[in-house]
């Protein structure tokens, strides 16, 4: 692997907030977004969204290498409703994220 590719995929690590169907707010890292959407949708995810399913994508965050996303996703997860509904607010879905 060259050195671009390495840094690539080190900085390609993305964290995300998902609108659930009993309209509380999944967090969680990927380098995929879309692969992991599918996954969660399938049953195939995280055991939080067993009995729930996931409805939209509601935040996108990129930059990140696996360490601060780990970071940013722990201190999402802290963050109040509000704090949570405040940065969703904020921060627009790019189009063709999914």
């Amino acid at each position: 692997m060259s050195t671009e590719q390495s840094e690539k995929t080190l900085e390609n690590w993305q964290v995300y907030m998902i609108l659930c169907s009993d309209r509380s707010i999944y967090t969680g890292i990927t380098t995929d977004i879309a692969r992991r959407f599918s996954q969660h949708a399938t049953g195939r995810g995280a055991k939080y969204f067993r009995g729930r399913t996931p409805d939209v994508l509601v935040y996108l965050e990129g930059g990140h290498d696996r360490s601060t996303a780990s970071q940013r996703e722990a201190m999402i997860k802290k963050m109040s409703v509000k704090a949570k509904q405040q940065l969703i607010n904020a921060h627009q879905i790019p189009d063709g994220a999914l």
